[in-house]
């Protein structure tokens, strides 16, 4: 257990590094978009009409998967490609991966954060799964350009986001779509992985998720909720993972997190988890004063520590 005073320092320095994202955001590159596509993707066309966003900044009919890249000012050669979550059914953009993105960028991280296609908007169920794929290889593809260390580009998800790219670390080499040019050849898997309030199993008890019904509908087998459950596939391959979830979480149990944290145990990969009492679903970055805002800063340390996070601006 954590003394309460740490906690509270923990939370000091977190908010202050927040503080300081906020005052450097002005300073950063502006975001620069990279298709996923060159033409129509797998499983195409997709939705017709123009692409959502809702008031919160959440997105969905998406018929250009891609990633929004927030290059920092002065980079320490770390990648993460951060993917929120929203059931499968949107993408929870303004309140996860897009503050996130900054968070990093203000590290010196070099963030890619994926818009990834929906089944809910009448795509395959695999379609974000082909695209969490190829986002991570056109990242390698782009590496040496960016001066990115091939060795540390990891994947950063959320929710439903965290399920995504669970799966893309956990089976890599799943043949998904067919490939379309050299960066098809390179690895997807993450070097290190970070999963936060993540949706990871498809089995009974904790199979009441949106994302489990959108991804293998109202009645699957157990041999297919098997298959895409992450804790199931890991293996001595499986990144190192960092977790984070709260004691109370209501709509992925926090049960997701102790099962993934068993099963990378039992593989002998390397992993940290954090509970937190409270902090229910959803928290992005955490709302200030609240426990959970202590993640950024526990996530970077143990960054940091695997040797992923070095050099970074901010301290």
């Amino acid at each position: 257990m954590i003394p309460r005073d740490d906690i509270k320092r923990r939370l000091f320095l977190t908010a202050a590094a927040c503080v300081a994202a906020v005052r450097n955001a002005g300073a950063q590159p502006a975001p620069g978009e990279v298709p996923l596509w060159p033409a129509q993707p797998p499983g195409g066309p997709g939705p017709q009409g123009a692409e959502e966003v809702d008031s919160r900044g959440s997105v969905s009919r998406i018929s250009q998967a891609r990633m929004t890249v927030y290059r920092p000012a002065r980079s320490n050669a770390t990648a993460l490609l951060v993917v929120a979550g929203g059931g499968y059914a949107r993408i929870q953009a303004g309140n996860e991966s897009r503050p996130v993105c900054r968070w990093l960028q203000s590290l010196g991280v070099t963030a890619f954060e994926l818009i990834y296609r929906l089944p809910q908007d009448g795509w395959p169920a695999v379609a974000p799964f082909q695209d969490a794929q190829r986002a991570m290889r056109i990242v390698r593809a782009h590496a040496a350009a960016a001066r990115l260390d091939k060795r540390r580009i990891g994947a950063l998800g959320f929710s439903a986001g965290a399920h995504l790219v669970g799966m893309t670390a956990v089976q890599p080499t799943a043949h998904l779509y067919s490939p379309i040019d050299a960066a098809d050849l390179l690895p997807a898997r993450p070097d290190f992985l970070g999963l936060i309030y993540p949706v990871l199993t498809m089995l009974p008890p904790f199979d009441h998720t949106r994302s489990r019904r959108e991804i293998l509908g109202e009645h699957p087998s157990g041999a297919a909720s098997a298959a895409w459950s992450v804790e199931r596939q890991v293996d001595s391959h499986t990144p190192p993972t960092f977790l984070a979830q709260s004691a109370d979480d209501p709509i992925s149990p926090i049960d997701n997190s102790l099962m993934m944290f068993q099963a990378l145990r039992s593989a002998h990969v390397s992993a940290e988890m954090h509970v937190f009492q409270s902090g229910r679903h959803g928290w992005g970055m955490g709302k200030p004063g609240s426990e959970v805002t202590a993640w950024p800063t526990l996530f970077a340390r143990w960054a940091q520590t695997n040797g992923f996070l070095s050099g970074t601006p901010n301290g």
